[in-house]
């Protein structure tokens, strides 16, 4: 990705922001001094009340308390105050001046478990239920001043709970107490007068304060308590479902209208494993503002903020398709594929791919992810610089995911693309079993969106997500990939602390347009996982926090003993018995080195050669893959030995 050009250029209009203003208005009280509006985040001292939501609330963020960047520029909040609440994966942000984790027991991601014990220095508790969370608890490493406090939780949260977080007996490197939040200390104390600047606080908080209480917590032993609500399944889905149910509805049982473009077809020498090349467009109603869904486009709305058909007409969903020599002799299996992150639909050309269509039998056909696609860039490096900008990189992923849809259909439907004579063989026999169910394989970028395509569409049953993990807002910390747009972070929101308030909001847009704001719904579907263990670009961690929320199972062993850094490794993720009917979670071992336990990328020559593409270039991981994809069943491919993968590249 040419990425440089833009962000010497971006690095031109960019200058310090003047000196910071006092503090706003609607600011927590309980965050004063930090320098940050949001802090604690998330918070539902920034909702209000709304009955006409699942939740009761409705976000109501104000430009004054959202993160200005370096140019002074204030952020509309409108895409936010859609919601109404937070991320169920939201990492939870404070600062702590002095914290140190080690002596204060805060549970690393080597030892989550340890996050449940009854003295915990964190809790996480779900006000409804007393259920405590499970999480781990680190400072921000690319930060060496202020460091916030980063709680991630273990497995996300559900849609529409109310939680409430405590931290308690914090104490500094030498093992000296903190002392409390002055703020919250006068809050969790006795009544304060009607004219007291914290008593909408105090009020605002007490119910959280009495769910502490009732379930074995002394809210005025704490640090600091807050209390904050996950937005309802609604919220998190209803714009994606409520296009893809209007498109169907319109569809009903005929096929999306469709047209071949390009036809290729391949000597044995010239190509051993593709016979066909195929290439075209389907139909798809649009819901963008812009003609032909450009990038930049965001979903056009009803006053009520619904999505509505785009004025310009329906979009051209271009996708190209792979046929496997097999296919002339028995029709294959129709498939979709997921490419990689801000790529193409060209990928589906990919040595990979195209050893998995031949092996097994399958016609890939993919289209690009718009929204999240090579002509997105540009879009991505503005929304990193103005955060304003970003509800066009998941709203145009909506519609994507809504294209990949409208592409499955065609090509599994009996009168959709195996229809045109591109999908038949000379004398009129198909290249493709429309009578076998579609099913998806995706990469990559192509598994962390691709859990939301598995969750809306109603034609995908089983998948294979590899190397893949969810939520962007935990991942870009960690993937190597990130160093190039973190350039542009850097230069438009320079305040370390203030990234961390920056990549939880951009995460509560993005939860409408991958996996993480669909995680919780993913549990009637089959979805084989595969981890490539110390993978660089995507962070295991994401992955087992994907396989807890999904109920995915283990497949054990999945380490040689002492390649985990973990004190229970996976902990939390139940072990499959093979052969397994139904979602799992396999680690492919390369040979690389674990990764880090901080929120940093590992990068080469310290952790050694990036795994990513290794589990994909696996003879016996396309075993696995296409047994569970036409079975449903997980099979055991590694000799009830760990899985290893041999380096590739």
């Amino acid at each position: 990705m040419r990425l440089l050009p833009v962000v010497a250029l971006i690095a031109l209009v960019v200058v310090p922001a003047p000196a910071a203003a006092a503090q706003p208005a609607g600011c927590d009280p309980l965050g004063s001094g930090t320098g940050e509006c949001l802090l604690p985040f998330p918070n539902d001292w920034h909702t209000r009340p709304d009955p006409a939501t699942p939740t009761g609330r409705r976000l109501a963020l104000t430009p004054d308390v959202l993160p200005r960047n370096a140019l002074g520029s204030a952020p509309n909040p409108t895409p936010w105050n859609r919601a109404d609440g937070f991320s169920p994966g939201s990492t939870l942000i404070a600062h702590v001046p002095g914290l140190d984790p080690a002596t204060s027991g805060l549970a690393p991601v080597t030892d989550i478990g340890r996050s449940l014990d009854a003295d915990a220095p964190v809790v996480l508790l779900d006000a409804a239920t007393g259920e405590r969370w499970p999480h781990w608890a680190e400072l921000d490493a690319n930060d060496p001043q202020r460091r916030a406090l980063l709680v991630h939780p273990a497995r996300n949260l559900r849609d529409g709970h109310r939680y409430v977080v405590a931290l308690r007996g914090l104490r500094d490197a030498a093992g000296g107490a903190i002392v409390p939040n002055p703020a919250f200390a006068r809050v969790a104390g006795p009544d304060l007068a009607e004219d007291d600047p914290l008593r909408a606080r105090q009020q605002q908080l007490r119910p959280a304060l009495a769910a502490l209480a009732a379930h074995g917590v002394d809210p005025r032993a704490a640090h600091v308590a807050w209390d904050f609500t996950v937005a309802s399944t609604r919220s998190l889905t209803g714009d994606l479902f409520t296009i893809r149910d209007d498109a169907l509805r319109e569809l009903g049982s005929r096929a999306p209208a469709s047209t071949v473009t390009g036809v290729t077809d391949f000597t044995p020498e010239q190509d051993a494993r593709i016979a066909r090349e195929i290439t075209g467009r389907v139909t798809v109603p649009s819901y963008l503002t812009l003609p032909g869904g450009l990038p930049g486009s965001v979903l056009r709305r009803a006053s009520d903020g619904t999505p509505r058909r785009s004025l310009f007409g329906p979009v051209d969903a271009q996708f190209r398709c792979e046929v496997p020599r097999s296919a002339f002799a028995q029709p294959s299996w129709p498939a979709l594929y997921g490419h990689g992150l801000l790529g193409s639909r060209s990928e589906v050309g990919a040595g990979n791919v195209k050893a998995m269509a031949a092996e097994h039998g399958f016609t890939f056909c993919a289209t690009d992810w718009i929204g999240m696609a090579q002509d997105d860039i540009p879009v991505v490096l503005a929304a990193l610089a103005d955060i304003t900008l970003f509800a066009a990189i998941p709203e145009r992923s909506q519609q994507g995911i809504l294209n990949a849809i409208f592409v499955g259909r065609a090509l599994a439907h009996p009168q959709g693309l195996v229809a045109h004579q591109a999908f038949r063989t000379d004398d009129g026999r198909p290249l493709v079993d429309t009578t076998r169910p579609l099913v998806f394989d995706g990469n990559s970028q192509g598994g962390i969106l691709g859990g939301a395509l598995v969750a809306a569409s109603p034609d995908v049953r089983t998948a294979v997500l590899g190397v893949t993990g969810m939520n962007y807002g935990v991942l870009l910390n960690r993937s190597s990939d990130f160093a190039p747009f973190h350039q542009v972070l850097d230069l438009s929101y320079p305040d370390r602390l203030r990234q961390q308030v920056v990549l939880q909001l951009l995460q509560l847009l993005w939860d409408r347009g991958e996996t993480n704001g669909y995680a919780n719904h993913l549990g009637d579907r089959r979805v084989l996982m595969h981890i490539a263990f110390g993978d660089h670009q995507v962070a295991n961690v994401a992955a087992d926090v994907e396989a807890r929320t999904i109920g995915a199972r283990l497949v054990t062993p999945a380490l040689a003993p002492g390649r985990s850094p973990d004190r229970v490794p996976h902990w939390g993720i139940e072990p499959a018995r093979l052969p397994h009917a139904g979602s799992a979670m396999v680690v492919w071992d390369s040979g690389t080195p674990a990764p880090p336990t901080t929120n940093t990328p590992p990068t080469e020559p310290e952790y050694g050669r990036d795994p990513h593409s290794d589990p994909r270039s696996s003879v016996d991981a396309r075993r696995q893959k296409a047994a569970f994809l036409t079975t449903g069943l997980v099979v055991d491919v590694c000799g009830g030995a760990p899985c290893t993968a041999p380096p590739t590249g």
